[in-house]
């Protein structure tokens, strides 16, 4: 099954949408969250971390590929950066996600545990940025 890797700036956010999407997939998948950098009193302030994210894809790496989830543009260098620091046999089953992080994760989590393949996984969380929250007249 596709695996997920929540990227975000924030370690709170990215937990908590872990904790959300781990919810909807109910244990039939792996999900890491990688959020902030490292400060130096032990504690994380804002930023990503490209080593940290290629630990994450390592950790929850399989064959049938690693969605990651990302929440502003230089989470997406980041995540870039730590692909291009793995071997070839991962980093050509991971995809970066371009879907909305919160929802595109609900809805990854949702399709990777029904065993979808990575490109319709990904197709369908990035279809979440059309889903309306809120009808309006």
């Amino acid at each position: 099954m596709v695996n997920l890797v929540i990227v975000s700036h924030c370690r709170g956010l990215a937990d908590g949408v872990k904790e959300l999407a781990d919810s909807m997939a109910n244990g039939a998948i792996s999900i890491a969250a990688v959020g902030g950098v490292l400060s130096d009193d032990g504690g994380y302030r804002l930023g990503t971390d490209a080593v940290r994210i290629g630990e994450a894809v390592r950790e929850v790496w399989n064959p049938d590929g690693v969605l990651l989830l990302v929440d502003l543009g230089s989470a997406v260098l980041s995540a870039e950066l730590a692909l291009d620091m793995l071997p070839d046999e991962i980093s050509d089953h991971c995809l970066i996600s371009n879907a909305p992080l919160v929802e595109g994760a609900v809805v990854a989590a949702l399709e990777a545990s029904v065993d979808h393949s990575l490109t319709v996984v990904n197709q369908m969380a990035e279809a979440a940025c059309k889903f309306n929250k809120v009808m309006r007249d």
